[in-house]
């Protein structure tokens, strides 16, 4: 950020300083500690992060000095005063970011019919838009096993067998099979078909979900990808030709990575280097999980659309400064304590602590023990304890962590220095850096202890230490979600029984079915690891698992078998009986094996509660095999250790779980690996392995990308004929000047709505009904209700938007009575759809205003819910209170959102909805200037005009952000 004229002209160039690096690379950087203000140290580091945002972006005009006195000042000016902030970047991914990149073409037709350089129009914030949520499953694994008797039961297995995976589908019609259909190729299936009923499929061979038509493995990702780019030919020429017109646009295409792993792992800086001068990584995205990016200490949260448009567009997010709360992490985690075990512990703290709308900033002893990605992990689920952000500020594990990544020696120096000259690097270990912070909790990590869950239902928990004492209560209790009511005198039975030649004894309790599984929420790399490590020291130790135990393990992916084989932990898990059986669903969906007939034979015999243990997501009573009564659902180390022990009945603190060749006891704790051994397996071997991978992928980039055919103009030519990408009316009637405000006489209200108006309400996101105006629309195009696709993948289109907007089937508008799409239109008496209403009014003239209750506009962020209504011919929506992030988005876009008065409502003013409204509005007005408001039956009330500061008064009068940038450039 290169100062563009003489530095002395900068309100803060006294606080440019020089950073050295050993290369002897000067750059610069402003240092808020030459304020010489004791209180920048007592700041918590979230709050540091945006001063020096305040600092650097200070013009006087979008940010003031005023806006960098506040944030010092945050102690007493928390929750109070409103800032400016300016991010380094802007996240977009593509059902979000397309109705941005469309508004910009459309501004750049809009200055071109001015005279103006259409090339002026670029984003003024770097803007990366990933690809990554176009991807819908048409062809799949079916991942039963080829087993004669998968229930474990007397029964044969009933599912129809299919022949092997043809080796080249792809050309092939779908036939060939007793009872196949004659729909044709695969590729002409419907992206949303019901996938047909589960089958036993022999060499699980991986399915047509329409069809049935076996497709092979190597073939599937492809095939997915290919139904992907046609699907989306439109839409991705479109984001192809905004990465060639625009500049300070990267658009990562699709298949190489979601949105939030090209951020970690690829677009993450920690430290910005442009222009000579060094300052903090921060982003905005248009994602609720951009909040993962905390977990590297880099600041960001999810914005809604047009909030993202205003940063490309080089205008800041206004915030209220911030509430902090620190999270003190104290105590040590417990041996057995997985990766999981933690995340979800500090998830269920912080849900309970009440942090919704604030900042949380992590702190204290035991922020050290949290690896990179339990601290990603943990910043990612901030929607679930409604944060706005999770903060771990950069330490020493960052540091280690970024050397695995594709930071080279250099850029990890020049962090390093910068980091720690602004006070933005913390030691954890040392409570003189302690900030003040708005409030404290404290989570004592040795509170959270491991579990697992059953003996029957996924919702019963119960701690590892506990599991003896619990199962022997299960066995005594009635039968029920529990309970097995097994009579005192039979529950020290042992069955003796022979396999394989040897003797061997079954009670209540022994351990028959071990399988490790890393899907849903076993996905994350440290556990699987931990297993594997687990088994490592089990095989030196000399232990072994007993053979009559049905031993598996069904990797998620080939990447977890990937980074088992290259840590060198695989071969021991094999020989413990943990082999790779498959890519898929298998134990938990009951596709076990059967067990040994002599094991069911022992089972029968002395009517034993022989369990079951499994690391994957569902285990009800007899799913696993109907001989198996109780089953757990546990990590996959302690699947592992249970299969070692033979049995759930023991006490892993008091009890041995083998003995080694020479007799002496083994502990669960003389085996199971540190989490520090782990953390140096995962940095080592994951880390590294995946960013590798990353890279490759980034500088390889798609092959049908490169080859995908798009315009090289300036201006993007529209297709009238496309349904996916249109030219929106925004600029339609752009002057170069700012009109002069218009009161609004005689209006009409479109809808009377209630409390909780959602912005699922007003704009869905989902499938388009085949009954609704945008259906109708789409048909008048010649597209079959197959061919809708969602509401969210047509976001560029302005025509099916504005008919969805309103269209839920859950609005409840007071003049129909009932949920639906519908309202009245005044004039004429009748029941019309929204848009339909809408369109009445706005070929007669009259203006309309949308009345509501508490919280309008609640829920996800989401643009199309004001840009909807501004085009339905929306001009203000009274309401007793507004979501702040759609009260924006309401300003954004030029529509008033105007509150009642304390204490007033529409139903204390006695109001019908029914009359016309008239809001006078003076050429000059102010910030929460009071309004005037006059019915047609002659009522008048006031109500305050929801701006917060001069820049929302200006973007209102010059119709919305849009016109008023582009007015910019027409000036």
């Amino acid at each position: 950020m290169a100062l563009t004229s003489s530095q002395q002209e900068h309100p803060f160039a006294h606080l440019i300083d020089t950073l050295q690096t050993e290369k002897n690379e000067a750059q610069k950087y402003f240092n808020p500690q030459k304020l010489g203000d004791p209180k920048y140290e007592r700041l918590p580091l979230s709050i540091r992060v945006l001063l020096e945002s305040a600092i650097r972006k200070c013009d006087g005009f979008y940010v003031k000095q005023e806006d960098v006195d506040n944030i010092l000042n945050w102690e007493e000016r928390q929750n109070e005063a409103e800032i400016p902030f300016f991010p380094a970047r802007v996240l977009l991914q593509d059902f979000t970011g397309i109705p941005a990149m469309v508004d910009l073409a459309a501004m750049r037709d809009a200055v071109a019919k001015n005279g103006i350089d259409p090339n002026l129009i670029n984003p003024k914030c770097p803007t990366d838009l990933i690809v990554d949520h176009s991807l819908q499953i048409d062809f799949s694994k079916c991942a039963i096993q080829n087993a004669p008797n998968p229930g474990g039961g007397d029964g044969q297995g009933t599912g129809p067998r299919l022949g092997p995976a043809r080796s080249s589908p792809r050309n092939s019609q779908c036939g060939g099979q007793r009872g196949s259909c004659s729909k044709g190729s695969c590729s002409d299936a419907p992206s949303n078909a019901s996938r047909a009923p589960s089958v036993q499929i022999e060499n699980t061979p991986l399915l047509c979900p329409f069809h049935l038509q076996p497709v092979s493995e190597q073939d599937t990702a492809v095939r997915n990808q290919e139904m992907e780019l046609i699907r989306n030919k439109e839409r991705l020429q479109f984001f192809k030709w905004c990465s060639k017109a625009f500049k300070n646009v990267t658009v990562v295409p699709p298949d190489i990575g979601s949105v939030h792993q090209v951020n970690l792992e690829y677009l993450s800086q920690v430290v910005q280097e442009i222009g000579g001068f060094v300052y903090p990584d921060t982003v905005v995205g248009t994602d609720s999980h951009t909040t993962m990016i905390n977990g590297l200490g880099i600041l960001g949260w999810g914005v809604g659309g047009i909030e993202s448009e205003a940063v490309m567009l080089g205008q800041p997010v206004s915030l209220t400064l911030p509430h902090v709360v620190g999270c003190r992490l104290v105590g040590s985690i417990s041996t057995l304590a997985t990766s999981i075990d933690i995340v979800l512990g500090i998830t269920k703290h912080l849900r309970q602590a009440s942090v919704g709308g604030k900042f949380v900033e992590f702190f204290g002893p035991g922020v050290s023990q949290l690896s990179a990605a339990d601290r990603t992990t943990i910043a990612n689920m901030c929607p679930e304890y409604n944060a706005t952000v999770s903060f771990f500020p950069v330490d020493d594990t960052t540091l280690k962590h970024f050397k695995q990544t594709n930071f080279t020696e250099e850029k990890l120096e020049v962090m390093e220095r910068y980091l720690k000259a602004v006070k933005l690097f913390r030691s954890s270990d040392d409570q003189t850096e302690d900030p003040q912070y708005s409030e404290v909790i404290e989570i004592n990590l040795a509170s959270i202890v491991p579990c697992v869950s059953g003996p029957k239902r996924p919702q019963d928990r119960v701690p590892v230490p506990c599991m003896k004492e619990d199962f022997l209560n299960c066995l005594n209790e009635k039968v029920g979600f529990k309970g097995f009511h097994i009579p005192k005198e039979k529950q020290c039975i042992t069955v003796p029984f022979l396999h394989e030649g040897t003797e061997y004894f079954l009670s209540h309790g022994s351990v028959v079915i071990a399988a490790v599984i890393s899907c849903t929420n076993n996905c994350n790399p440290s556990v699987m690891l931990t297993a594997g490590l687990l088994a490592k020291k089990a095989v030196e130790a000399g232990l072994t698992v007993k053979p009559y135990i049905r031993t598996s393990l069904a990797p998620g992916s080939g990447m977890v078998t990937h980074y088992l084989n290259a840590s060198g932990v695989l071969p021991y898990l094999s020989q413990l009986g943990f082999e790779v059986i498959g890519y898929g669903c298998a134990t938990c969906v009951g596709n076990t094996a059967p067990l040994p007939e002599s094991v069911v034979d022992a089972i029968k015999q002395g009517d034993l509660v022989a369990c079951g243990v499994l690391s994957g997501n569902r285990h009800f009573e007899g799913r696993l095999c109907d001989c198996v009564r109780a089953n757990y659902l546990a990590s996959p180390p302690l699947v592992v250790a249970y299969a070692i022990t033979g049995t759930v009945g023991i006490d892993f603190e008091k009890e041995p779980i083998g003995f080694n060749p020479e007799g002496k006891e083994v502990y669960l704790k003389d085996v199971w690996p540190s989490k520090e051994e782990v953390q140096d397996v995962e940095e080592h071997t994951v880390v590294a392995s995946v960013f590798r991978e990353l890279r490759s992928r980034m500088q390889k980039g798609s092959t049908y990308w490169s080859n995908l055919d798009a315009p090289d103009a300036l201006l993007f030519p529209w297709d009238p004929k496309s349904t996916y990408i249109r030219c929106p009316p925004f600029f339609s009637k752009l002057s170069k000047e700012m009109p002069t405000p218009v009161s609004i006489d005689n209006a009409h209200a479109l809808l009377f709505l209630g409390d909780k108006v959602t912005t699922d309400h007003i704009s869905p996101a989902g499938s388009i009904a085949r009954v609704s105006a945008a259906a109708r629309y789409l048909q008048s195009k010649r597209l079959t209700p197959r061919e809708f696709n969602s509401y969210g993948a047509r976001r560029g289109n302005d025509a099916v938007m504005t008919r969805g907007t309103f269209a839920s089937i859950k609005l409840q508008n007071r003049f129909i009575g009932k949920t639906g799409p519908k309202t009245l239109h005044i004039p004429s008496g009748q029941t019309l759809d929204v848009f339909e209403a809408a369109e009445r009014y706005q070929r007669d003239g009259v203006p309309l205003i949308i009345l509501a209750g508490k919280e309008y506009g609640s829920g996800n962020s989401r643009d199309w819910a004001a840009k909807g209504p501004y085009l339905l011919g929306v001009r203000a929506v009274i309401a007793e209170s507004f979501e702040k992030m759609h009260k924006n988005h309401l300003v954004g876009m030029g529509i008033a959102p105007l509150q009642f008065l304390p204490g007033q409502n529409a139903d204390s003013l006695e109001l019908c909805g029914k009359e016309r409204f008239s809001i006078s509005i003076p050429e000059e007005f102010t910030p929460q200037q009071e309004l005037t408001v006059m019915t047609s039956t002659g009522k008048c009330f006031r109500v305050v005009a929801l701006f917060e500061n001069e820049m929302d008064v200006a973007f209102y009068r010059h119709g919305g952000i849009l016109k008023y940038v582009a007015r910019g450039m027409l000036q």
